[in-house]
């Protein structure tokens, strides 16, 4: 199976063009980031010179909420509602429930590049802008990977991962409440889609049926989901889906890549020692699932971190819930443990 290689998240500064006058140089290296993962120190020290004007036509970085809860919190809350209750100032908020396939039966398919370029457009986001996407203090990280890797997908080259909003406001940053400012739209650019960095069905139906047989490339599915759903013992959160696991799948619950108390992704020898653990090898192909593609971004951010290479990462969009309601009874596509 071949993955494209992974574009660099970050582009540096040895981009730009020499021609370029000194001064707009000077300004573009004042809130440079210089990794996908940034601190809450790092971001506020970069907004802090950020140039924010409606005159201005340089670069500028947009902190970008990302917030999203599964369909049976037991609260009822949205990224919504979360994101007026308190955001980093001058956040925009990326709606997953809408930037989306909206012909697709599964929930949170990629949209076309139209759409997306429309959805960056009406948020304000220039295509040089550099994006840090965040979650909620409430979950920690959840679904900001998400959305950082639909931009990544879709050639935003400056994106990146807060870590995290719950240490931003427990160390006492900034934080702003109530309906935001309106935006001035902009023209986004229409893109192109990386299919190399998406993993379609029947690309994983192959893998699940070609797997173990000689020959066949070994390719490790990893899957984001609970243990127990992952085991068939635990419900999914959509009515009527069976649980259990693509067959030869690896269960990497993202909760074992979180810091228990803030949520926060891990550090890089933490992914490392969990991934080696898990027995997982770099130097082969890896597809990263979940239950609706959401989560299986923060795997696809944690191998990031832990410094595996980009070039043989997938992440497969439909994930279970696509899984669960395609394949066919008989194919024994659905495994449970003990089942």
């Amino acid at each position: 199976m071949l993955f494209v290689s992974f574009r660099a998240a970050v582009r540096p500064l040895s981009y730009l063009s020499p021609q370029l006058p000194r001064v707009a140089r000077r300004l573009m290296s004042q809130y440079t980031l210089d990794s996908y993962l940034v601190t809450p120190a790092q971001l506020d020290s970069a907004l802090q010179k950020n140039i924010h004007s409606r005159l201005s036509t340089a670069p500028r970085i947009i902190p970008l909420c990302a917030t999203w809860f599964l369909p049976n919190d037991t609260s009822g809350r949205t990224g919504m509602d979360t994101f007026i209750a308190g955001r980093v100032p001058r956040a925009r908020f990326f709606d997953l429930d809408a930037v989306k396939d909206p012909n697709s039966p599964y929930p949170h398919m990629l949209p076309s590049p139209e759409d997306f370029a429309k959805a960056m457009g009406q948020l304000g986001i220039r295509r040089d802008d550099s994006v840090v996407v965040y979650d909620s203090k409430e979950l920690g990280i959840f679904s900001a990977p998400r959305v950082g890797w639909t931009l990544q997908v879709f050639g935003h080259s400056n994106v990146h991962l807060l870590n995290n909003f719950r240490l931003w406001c427990e160390e006492g940053y900034p934080v702003e409440s109530g309906e935001p400012e309106a935006v001035e739209p902009v023209e986004y650019p229409v893109p192109e889609l990386d299919v190399g960095k998406v993993v379609a069905f029947e690309q994983v139906k192959e893998i699940a049926l070609e797997q173990g047989k000689e020959g066949a490339e070994e390719v490790q599915i990893l899957d984001a989901r609970s243990e127990g759903r992952w085991k068939g013992t635990e419900p999914e959160p959509r009515p009527g889906l069976s649980s259990g696991h693509i067959p030869h799948s690896i269960s990497v619950p993202v909760s074992s890549l979180l810091d228990v108390k803030t949520k926060a992704l891990l550090p890089s020898s933490d992914l490392q020692a969990l991934f080696k653990f898990k027995g997982i090898d770099p130097s082969k192909p890896i597809i990263s699932s979940c239950g609706t593609g959401v989560t299986a971004a923060v795997i696809d951010a944690a191998l990031v971190e832990a410094g595996y290479p980009s070039e043989k990462k997938g992440l497969y969009d439909g994930s279970w819930t696509e899984w669960a309601q395609r394949v066919k009874p008989g194919e024994d596509l659905i495994q449970k443990v003990g089942g």
